[in-house]
């Protein structure tokens, strides 16, 4: 990985104001926060839970179980990461890598390129801690990355960086060859090197590249091996052949989740230089076609894929806690061998990445950010208590249903699905919205190659339902803010929806530009074009909200603030962006109804903890925050402010309040898993208590509120199944989670 440039609701109508009795309190006025306080054990409940004791995930743990941690559903996941060159999975994939590693579940990390770079183990310029300048060998400085990686992992599992691993070759579905690492002791973990050539430039022009492969200005890519590797034999690929090497390593280890790179990243405000490196971004392509066959053989089990952002990363808040952060950089500083001169591998290529040494990037080490979020808003809950569940599997949008009922004929319902739309190349980010004639739709983003390079799009789009609970109709796009791919890279976020009174709705994106860009349904069923309604340095996906006036709320988050955007009726203007007085956030957030006005949660940058703050439309001013600002001004929210605690982590925060003045906090902690806590009306002084669930999930959980009271949470694992649980009685204990079955002949409609 070269050095990069500076960068920078429910179907329901609800029977009370969600969170006014709750986290506010029901007569709080504007700029008076109650805060959260704990529920007693002593209050009603499903089942008594067994309190989940976390393991410390940020050391080693060799057994790779969470024995300590109490019962827990029994999961089957299958890790899968895809990366460009050695390295990019510790800088932008970890804290996940360790989480995964210490779960004792398999995982499997393949590294397209060998990252050569110009040959030289160490800074572009000058010496390494006296050392003098080794010379240029670039199947060496290959080796001493493999050798960096190697150790980071070995130490990850078993506190020691000289573990053994065994080494072999294997032959590829596109006809050459790769080297298989595999653990001694720990065969479900391995390593896999693709070892082609890298493009050597971040974007410079180098046909002889993954970005010149993809745009067909080489016929093939060759192979850059390694000084002692296990393959001797030079080999090459044309596009279909690496394609195919893909296909055949994903048939091989049968992901249950797909983790890699940004496949549109976006350009930089200041230059318009694209944000990440030419390997990472076309590498990432090349792994979605790959995703696309492999989907399409349908040999493998249901899968999920996480996209994570590059070096871009670096500007924005960190998302880590101290520990967590501290962890990362640890095994950085392990791949990189940068405080030792002992040769600790015994190989004379070097056991490390010396030009990381160099420079160590702190803002990479402490931070981690998706490119495409779930958000906490893919379960919606009928007025029957019949619950709906959203997710992308293999590429296609899934569903699962669950059909309502009362007292024992809820208790008895069985989950059906998941089933599977037809149309392939969704992205990760499906969100339902319940229409007022009590049918839903679905919306999300799409990948589509076409038969040229040129070709490759991503669109916005959604399915919805031919009636309330009847089968749902074929895609309907909505087409693209943007104008190619090669002006913005088809870098769009994931939608927010508004469903306004009269059954109409709204479609909100960040666009390229990093502004919000919105389409509107009328009345007649048609849709205006795409309309941009500005705001600046906008990264996160936007949220949408209406609070009792029906006024809706669209708030979206910037490296320094969050703006927000009102529209005050159906039809009406939009006015913003507006000010919202929320300092800088860790990107994802999460909007509920809130009395007169709407509560903003959110995750506190360096820490994670979840924080909530109430906005009202009249409360907002426009925004007047330029370009380059440090922060925003706190001064109209801060008493709006409370914090709630947590267990560390990141990513969106589930939030569900029953009709007894509970709240159901769900969130991803520091050690991967999700957590809960009950909250209820209180002082500011207390703060929930959290639980560890000792799941690691695909995503944030979501929750909803059911019409005979209670709520139900749920979540989906990294084996791609659906985890839930409920509690039927006011802020009562939560029942123990349960999968639900996959029923195969639910697979697919086509």
């Amino acid at each position: 990985m070269p050095l990069p440039p500076r960068t920078r609701g429910s179907l329901r109508a609800t029977r009370r104001s969600v969170l006014a009795a709750t986290v506010l309190g029901a007569t709080a006025p504007i700029g008076i926060g109650i805060g959260m306080a704990v529920r007693s054990s002593s209050d009603g409940g499903d089942a008594a839970p067994t309190p989940h004791r976390s393991p410390d995930m940020r050391t080693a743990a060799p057994t790779g179980t969470w024995a300590a941690s109490g019962p827990q559903p029994r999961t089957e996941e299958s890790v899968v990461q895809i990366v460009a060159h050695p390295d990019d999975d510790l800088f932008f994939i970890n804290p996940e890598v360790g989480q995964s590693l210490r779960s004792g579940r398999p995982l499997t990390t393949v590294y397209l390129t060998s990252g050569e770079s110009n040959g030289v183990n160490g800074p572009r310029k000058g010496t390494f801690r006296g050392m003098p300048r080794p010379a240029r060998d670039q199947r060496k400085y290959a080796k001493a990355r493999q050798n960096g990686i190697r150790a980071a992992y070995a130490e990850m599992v078993t506190g020691r960086q000289e573990h053994p691993w065994q080494r072999s070759v294997i032959p590829t579905a596109g006809g050459g060859q790769a080297e298989l690492d595999t653990l001694q002791g720990y065969p479900h973990i391995n390593l896999v090197w693709t070892l082609l050539h890298e493009a050597g430039s971040i974007l410079g022009d180098r046909p002889h590249s993954l970005h010149g492969l993809w745009d067909g200005r080489v016929g093939v890519l060759g192979s850059q091996l390694a000084h002692g590797g296990a393959v001797t034999r030079d080999f090459s690929y044309t596009k279909e052949q690496l394609v195919q090497t893909l296909t055949g390593y994903l048939e091989r280890f049968r992901p249950t989740q797909v983790r890699m790179q940004n496949p549109t990243p976006g350009r930089l405000d200041r230059n318009l230089k694209c944000s990440d490196h030419q390997d990472h971004r076309f590498g990432a392509r090349f792994v979605q076609q790959a995703l696309a066959r492999y989907a399409a053989s349908g040999v493998g089990p249901h899968f999920t894929v996480q996209t994570y952002l590059g070096y871009f990363n670096g500007g924005l808040p960190p998302a880590l806690d101290p520990e967590s952060g501290a962890s990362k950089a640890r095994t950085l500083e392990t791949y990189s061998w940068s405080y030792t001169s002992r040769n600790v591998c015994g190989d004379p290529a070097g056991c490390g990445d010396r030009k990381v040494a160099a420079d160590p990037k702190p803002r990479w080490s402490h931070s981690i950010h998706h490119a495409g979020e779930s958000g906490a808003d893919w379960l919606l809950a009928g007025k029957d208590d019949s619950l709906w569940a959203f997710a992308v599997l293999d590429g296609r949008i899934a569903h699962w249903h669950r059909p309502g009922g009362k007292g024992a004929r809820w208790t008895a319902g069985k989950w059906t699905g998941p089933v599977l739309q037809e149309e392939t190349g969704i992205d990760t980010g499906v969100r339902p919205v319940a229409l007022p004639d009590g049918r839903i739709a679905a919306f999300g983003t799409r990948t589509l190659f076409g038969d040229h390079p040129a070709d490759y799009r991503r669109e916005v789009g959604f399915i919805v339902q031919d009636a309330p609970g009847r089968a749902f109709g074929s895609w309907q796009s909505l087409d693209s803010p943007e104008l190619s791919d090669e002006v913005g890279t088809n870098d769009i976020g994931s939608p927010a929806v508004v469903v306004h009174e009269d059954g109409t709705m709204s479609v909100f994106v960040r666009d390229s530009t990093h502004r919000l860009s919105a389409r509107v349904q009328q009345q007649d069923g048609t849709w205006t074009p795409w309309r941009d309604h500005g705001g600046e340095a906008v990264h996160g996906d936007p949220v949408a909200a209406t609070d009792r006036a029906g006024r809706a709320y669209v708030l979206a988050a910037t490296p320094r603030s969050v703006l927000a955007w009102i529209q005050d009726r159906p039809g009406a203007d939009v006015r913003g962006p507006l000010a919202t007085g929320i300092a800088a956030t860790t990107l994802p957030l999460t909007v509920r109804r809130d009395d007169d006005g709407v509560r903003v949660f959110h995750r506190t940058p360096g820490s994670g903890n979840v924080r909530s703050t109430r906005l009202r439309a009249d409360g907002l001013t426009p925004s007047a925050e330029p370009r380059g600002a440090r922060r925003a001004s706190t001064s109209h929210t801060s008493a709006a402010l409370a914090d709630l605690g947590g267990e560390g982590g990141y990513g969106p925060v589930s939030v569900t309040a029953d009709d007894w003045g509970g709240v159901l906090l769900a969130a991803r902690t520091a050690t991967g898993d999700v957590a809960t806590a009950w909250g209820t009306s209180g002082t500011a002084r207390n703060t929930p208590e959290w639980n560890h669930t000792g799941v690691l999930p695909a995503g944030a959980p979501s929750s909803a509120p059911l019409a005979s009271g209670g709520v139900v949470l749920t979540m989906l694992g990294l084996d791609s199944r659906l985890y839930w649980t409920h509690a039927t009685r006011g802020g009562g204990r939560l029942a123990p989670w349960r999968a639900v079955e996959t029923r195969t002949a639910a697979r697919s409609k086509a």
